[in-house]
């Protein structure tokens, strides 16, 4: 009877273990056989302004010469912005039609536009009001996502300026951690639901050379961790582990009452 006990209890852990899920954290994984972008090289691509962006917006007149401030005297109760402490630009949004409403002019569809198209389609718009207005729009909320290489890290970096590369971006996510695995990192861009993705390497100074990457907004930069199967193994086994050698327990007591 013991034997047969000891056999079910073996037969019952390595049941545990084979259905144990290994390193269930990792994200965004792929087939062995996915294919990769093999553009390694991503620049010079600039951002289109797209719904729910937040913009920065300034026009003076003259040609910005005497920078004659128009926004905040042209400012009406309807309109609708934000106020930055941290710039001298008012913000507004862009509606989720791709329209964004400012002052004297209202409503103008500027999604799609990059921001230098979007700045001359405004200085069009103001001339009728303005003697050579000169348009300056920036959009304040460019960020990507950083996953370090450990559950839980994951950071939010703002794209501060228009030439910001992978390496910048995971320096100020706070680098690599001791888990993540340098020689696979993913960057995921695009539609989320048909998204390109690329797989970089910096381990090497040459890997990093053919990974001359700058960012656009809204990228995802993921790290993949180091499994640690022993530890997440005993995690995950560990209550069933509790309850067999209590069940195992109990029998013995039980058959010690019947067996005197």
């Amino acid at each position: 009877m013991r034997i047969s006990l000891r056999l079910l209890a073996a037969a019952s852990l390595l049941f545990i273990i084979s259905s144990c899920n290994i390193n269930p954290s990792v994200m965004f994984k792929v087939p062995k056989d996915y294919n990769y972008s093999n553009d390694q090289t991503i620049g010079n691509i600039e951002y289109r302004i797209s719904p729910n962006d937040i913009i920065g917006f300034n026009v003076y007149t003259n040609d910005g010469f005497k920078l004659v401030d128009l926004t905040t005297s042209a400012i009406s109760a309807s309109t609708p912005m934000m106020n930055n402490p941290g710039t001298n630009q008012t913000q507004f949004l862009v509606e989720p039609d791709g329209q964004i409403k400012l002052p004297i002019i209202g409503k103008i569809k500027i999604s799609g536009f990059t921001v230098r198209e979007a700045e001359k389609v405004l200085e069009q718009q103001y001339a009728t009001f303005y003697n050579k207005p000169f348009v300056m729009i920036r959009v304040m909320n460019r960020r990507v996502l950083v996953f370090p290489g450990t559950g839980g890290s994951g950071r939010t970096v703002s794209l501060d300026n228009e030439n910001m590369h992978l390496i910048e971006a995971l320096a100020l996510a706070g680098g690599l951690t001791n888990t993540g695995k340098a020689y696979k990192i993913k960057l995921i861009r695009g539609d989320l639901r048909n998204p390109k993705v690329m797989l970089i390497d910096l381990s090497t100074i040459e890997g990093m050379q053919q990974s001359n990457l700058l960012l656009q907004a809204n990228d995802i930069i993921y790290v993949e961790p180091v499994p640690r199967i022993s530890q997440e193994i005993l995690q995950q086994i560990a209550p069933i582990v509790g309850i067999i050698t209590s069940l195992t327990l109990l029998y013995q007591i039980a058959d010690g009452f019947s067996n005197p």
